[in-house]
């Protein structure tokens, strides 16, 4: 079989995607599939020709076009089976005001927020520190400022801003930073997170050393069941198809928040989704196989 690795691309994201698909073609040269790498860094059109020749797709790109439904419904539109979630879903999830609206209407927790597009006025004597702001359409915390001093807010709104037009204020949560993997209909071990920043910002989650990782998370078993079946109904419930990762701040009441998800996290040996699947005994190849194997079915 052959299989095309989309890495890469254009994004904020980029040389994020570029270590996901590094150990992707890996992993399926050690599974024993005829590989072919593809960078969509000058866009989809070029790879037309090589895609009409592919028998499914492993999407590794991460932001912008690779998660925002463009390169979902590109492929659809030429017939190419794929890996992650379809347009509909990928539209949905990458827009976080939209996915916690959908959220909130099924009496999931969601922290508080205040969604700005760029004529809407800001009015301050309303907000409550420390406040979250970030762009709408952004992952791995790009453009994300933790504030708790208002004369520090225009200047985390303009950094926002730089990243998407529409920008969200949200109530920040205090408590223990935690994750869960979805593939297929099963939720993976959740994790917590421990980084060195106040923030588990770019730098804790990329480099080495800046972050402690626990999984399982020690949570009280009867919670952290829990906790993974809200992550398996957020994913069914904004569409997600394959794998996702679902963000959460457990506070100290043991009371889970969704943040965002994440239909196509990463992929690269310091990423959450291959941390939570080693703790079953899942190796890379074989996790790769598992989504694969999803992606065959559809």
């Amino acid at each position: 079989m052959r299989i095309g690795i989309l890495y890469g691309g254009s994004s904020p994201e980029r040389d994020v995607s570029l270590n996901s698909g590094r150990a992707i073609i890996k992993a399926c040269n050690d599974l024993g599939y005829q590989v072919l790498a593809l960078d969509p860094r000058a866009g989809l059109e070029p790879l037309i020709p090589e895609l009409k020749n592919i028998d499914l797709v492993f999407n590794g790109l991460h932001g912008g076009d690779g998660e925002n439904g463009v390169v979902s419904g590109f492929l659809d539109n030429l017939g190419v089976k794929y890996t992650g979630s379809d347009k509909n879903s990928s539209i949905l999830c990458i827009d976080k005001h939209a996915s916690k609206d959908l959220v909130l209407k099924e009496e999931i927790l969601t922290p508080d927020w205040i969604s700005l597009s760029l004529d809407d006025k800001l009015i301050e004597n309303n907000l409550k520190y420390p406040l979250v702001v970030k762009p709408n359409s952004e992952g791995s915390t790009i453009g994300l400022t933790i504030i708790k001093d208002p004369s520090k807010l225009t200047d985390a709104v303009n950094l926002a801003r730089k990243f998407d037009k529409k920008i969200l204020l949200e109530s920040f949560i205090a408590g223990r930073e935690i994750t869960v993997t979805v593939i297929g209909d099963s939720a993976y071990p959740i994790i917590e997170i421990i980084p060195k920043h106040e923030l588990y910002d770019y730098e804790c989650k990329y480099i080495k050393g800046m972050t402690s990782y626990v999984c399982p998370a020690e949570i009280q078993k009867t919670l952290s069941s829990s906790i993974q079946s809200i992550a398996l109904d957020i994913h069914n419930l904004l569409g997600c198809r394959h794998y996702s990762r679902v963000d959460f701040r457990l506070d100290k009441e043991g009371n889970p928040w969704f943040l965002e998800i994440n239909t196509l996290p990463g992929m690269t040996e310091t990423s959450l989704v291959p941390k939570s699947a080693a703790t079953l005994g899942i190796n890379f190849n074989s996790l790769i196989q598992k989504i694969i194997d999803e992606a065959l079915k559809t």
